[in-house]
């Protein structure tokens, strides 16, 4: 029964992005390349409301099915705040502070339903971080919520890394200790954002928009506090699994900041950004990110939720060569020109 859900999700959130792009293109709703595109023909956005509309009514359905807890339910459905307010920015380009007043109250929300930061495992000790978790937990949850904006500049990239990161979460949540309750909403997620991804595998025929990728963001986020409160090494497993977003848009957000830039306004130094500019082409760049992700971070995530004493060490063992790579592509630097 799960799984039938999880495909009419991603049957209908193909169907939906079909209807969204055909109702953008009638109302004009596209997004004209300027200096900072990394794309050269107007195209449709706003994509990413088929994604929310589908894991809603799915998360809903999972919840008449017994198959999700009601807090869990009412902590994902808080990324309808954030989706509306993307909606909002996709058309009048809100201001930063507005933008992140939202963030942090959704993420609190979630963290007020999920009952705050669980107790992370670091090795041989499991820590709790008691009232100060909702303070660390809120700024671990916009920022994720964020990266995912940041990184959502190329042809399928965050897309297939929402789909990457929902079903390998669900199949190493399979392999802990208390993998119910988790994994069906993870599932849904990935298969919405396969939906979604027919349409915008590069050549991307519409844009997710600040409407799906702040929600999808939110929704990794909530999904990670949420397998985390049953599984404490569940935290760094799926910090693994993110490695490609987390490595980039931390890394280039910190060299930006070090010489003195703005950290919210618009560039394209991110290391998949370089690359697709130097490569000529969005396909390659997406079809790197998988590999990664299929090759080196599932891998380790799984290594972590079977050795969970080691997590620490595979987390890191995981991501301080991603960090290199992307410091290799020039995340952060100047923005080299297409060759």
């Amino acid at each position: 029964m799960i799984f039938l859900i999880a495909v009419s999700a991603g049957l209908a959130a193909a169907v939906l992005t079909g209807l969204v792009r055909r109702m953008a293109l009638a109302r004009g709703l596209l997004d004209i390349p300027n200096v900072r595109s990394s794309h050269s023909v107007p195209t449709p956005h706003g994509g990413g409301a088929a994604i929310v509309l589908s894991v809603s009514v799915a998360c809903i359905v999972l919840w008449m099915r017994r198959a999700i807890d009601g807090n869990l339910l009412i902590a994902l459905l808080g990324g309808l705040a954030v989706a509306a307010l993307g909606f909002v920015d996709d058309r009048h380009h809100l201001k930063a502070g507005r933008r992140f007043a939202v963030h942090v109250m959704a993420a609190l929300w979630a963290l007020g339903w999920l009952g705050g930061l669980p107790p992370v495992r670091l090795g041989n000790e499991v820590l709790s971080s008691g009232a100060a978790g909702y303070a660390i937990g809120a700024i671990g949850m916009v920022w994720v919520l964020n990266l995912f904006n940041f990184m959502d500049g190329i042809d399928g990239l965050a897309a297939s890394e929402g789909t990457f990161v929902a079903w390998g979460g669900a199949l190493v949540a399979a392999l802990g200790p208390a993998a119910d309750g988790v994994w069906q909403p993870a599932v849904v997620v990935g298969a919405a954002c396969c939906g979604f991804l027919l349409w915008n595998w590069p050549p991307a025929k519409i844009f997710m928009g600040d409407v799906g990728s702040g929600y999808l963001g939110y929704l990794v986020a909530v999904l990670t506090v949420a397998a985390t409160r049953t599984d404490p090494v569940a935290l760094c497993v799926w910090l693994i699994l993110g490695g490609v977003f987390w490595c980039d848009a931390t890394v280039t957000l910190m060299r930006r900041v070090l010489r003195g830039q703005s950290a919210h306004t618009a560039h394209r130094s991110h290391a998949y950004q370089q690359l697709a500019r130097r490569w000529g082409q969005h396909r390659r760049v997406t079809l790197l990110a998988l590999g990664i992700n299929l090759l080196w971070l599932l891998p380790w995530a799984a290594y972590a939720e079977l050795h969970p004493a080691r997590a620490l060490a595979c987390t890191l063992a995981a991501l301080l060569p991603l960090i290199a790579l992307t410091l290799l592509a020039g995340a952060g630097g100047r923005e080299r020109a297409a060759q």
